[in-house]
């Protein structure tokens, strides 16, 4: 994927989520009505991080290409060149995988 031009701010991640399912595991083909939402994906860019109320520097654990999942209503639906991806805070990120 071509480097992206936006910065996210604070602690918003930005995620480019997985392809949905076009099968189930048994092989039954499903419409677009019938595909759930994935929650997991690929970080695009993240943010610097921010200060917490008690003056703590909270740090950016994510990095740029990990695969994470994060929670299923999380995050903000945004198009970036053309391309549907998930703006999302770093505290809605529930695992890194692989």
């Amino acid at each position: 994927m071509a480097k992206t031009t936006v910065q996210p701010l604070f602690s918003y991640v930005l995620i480019k989520p997985s392809e949905p399912e076009s099968k189930t595991a048994s092989g039954i083909v499903l419409v677009d009505t019938g595909k759930e939402k994935p929650q997991m994906g690929e970080v695009i860019a993240v943010g610097t991080g921010f200060e917490s109320e008690d003056g703590r520097e909270e740090k950016m654990i994510v990095k740029v290409g990990q695969k994470v999942m994060y929670k299923k209503w999380g995050g903000n639906e945004v198009k970036v060149e053309g391309v549907d991806m998930l703006l999302v805070e770093q505290k809605d990120i529930m695992a890194i995988v692989g």
